[in-house]
């Protein structure tokens, strides 16, 4: 398949070169930067050599990327991908979006929590939470790829909602994020001085990942859920930790919560059940697309804590991407994200 990556020289832009590298099914014809363009990307990113020497272009050249290209990677900040998705109407190019712009069936809720008017409403888009949505994921045109946190939180919750075993309204998540997830850009917050010895809570109450965790879980349980996400920023470049807490209905037992995340993932190559007692550990998932699960029931206040680890370039990025992109496609779901965790 020829692929083009609209928004290379971003951290998830750049891992998806990565993956697609050793994808067997893929070649890379178009990679776009608007403020490097003309530059090779081994030049920007130097690991690159003897590996990728393609110059990046300009995605104004939409008629050139959709000639060449069967299926086309969004990797932009929210707010830019729905002109790109306008523009390849008719084009007969897929596309998969890495923001957040085609994640809300409702995109009233994304102006509200992005600030941005959507302008591509009649978008016929999927959630891409591949292990979720995999049936709406194989027949769509555009998928909005999930988000980081929303991913490692998502998949920690959505078999308790999904066999109703909890107190929708007890739910609350604490998740830890490495700076990669900011992005590239410089940032004051970022600065190594800033980060280094330092773990800070940001956007309490207001995290936009929340109302993308909301409509999932809502869909699921068949009852709106609304939730307290509380994000933070962890000095480390890479992971996710996801902590879940929500109060157990009166009668639930742990054999019926070890019972449901079995039921919904038994068959799941990528989530690794760490099992009742487990400890996710971000290391373990570095550089991988797989997501580590484990929970635990404190009988003693009738509450289940679930642990959620993935990579958030990876599983909750490009990794997911890829693994949409191979549904979308009729590939092997795994195929050329097959790699083994990078451990130390």
């Amino acid at each position: 398949m020829k692929v083009s990556v609209i928004g290379a020289t971003g951290y998830a832009g750049v891992e998806l070169l990565r993956l697609l590298k050793n994808h067997p099914k893929v070649e890379v014809v178009h990679i776009t930067s608007e403020s490097q363009t003309g530059t090779g990307i081994e030049n920007i990113y130097t690991h690159l050599n003897n590996v990728y020497t393609k110059k990046l272009i300009s995605m104004k050249d939409i008629d050139l990327i959709a000639k060449d290209s069967e299926v086309v990677f969004i990797a932009l900040p929210h707010g830019h991908a729905m002109a790109v998705g306008k523009a390849f109407e008719g084009k007969n190019v897929k596309l998969i979006d890495l923001g957040a712009d085609y994640r809300f069936k409702d995109t009233s809720i994304y102006e509200k929590w992005y600030k941005v008017d959507h302008t591509h409403k009649d978008a016929k888009r999927v959630y891409g939470l591949a292990e979720l949505y995999r049936s709406q994921i194989k027949n769509a045109t555009i998928v909005g790829n999930a988000g980081c946190y929303t991913t490692a939180s998502i998949l920690a919750l959505a078999p308790l909602t999904k066999e109703g075993l909890v107190d929708l309204h007890t739910v609350v998540i604490d998740a830890k994020s490495g700076v990669s997830g900011a992005g590239r850009s410089a940032k004051v917050d970022n600065l190594f001085t800033e980060l280094y010895d330092n773990l800070k809570a940001y956007n309490v109450g207001g995290h936009r990942h929340t109302p993308e965790i909301e409509q999932a879980l809502s869909e699921f349980s068949g009852e709106e859920v609304v939730l307290s996400f509380t994000p933070h920023l962890i000095p480390m470049s890479r992971g996710i930790l996801s902590t879940c807490y929500a109060n157990l209905k009166p009668g639930v037992t742990t054999q019926m919560v070890n019972e449901a995340f079995e039921k919904l993932y038994k068959d799941e190559y990528f989530i690794r059940l760490l099992g009742h007692g487990g400890y996710p550990a971000t290391k373990n998932v570095r550089g991988s697309n797989f997501c580590d699960i484990g929970w635990h029931v404190d009988e003693r206040v009738g509450r289940v804590i679930v642990l959620s680890v993935i990579d958030n370039l990876v599983k909750g990025a490009a990794g997911q991407a890829v693994q949409n992109f191979n549904i979308m496609c009729g590939f092997e779901e795994k195929m050329g994200l097959e790699g083994v965790p990078l451990y130390p």
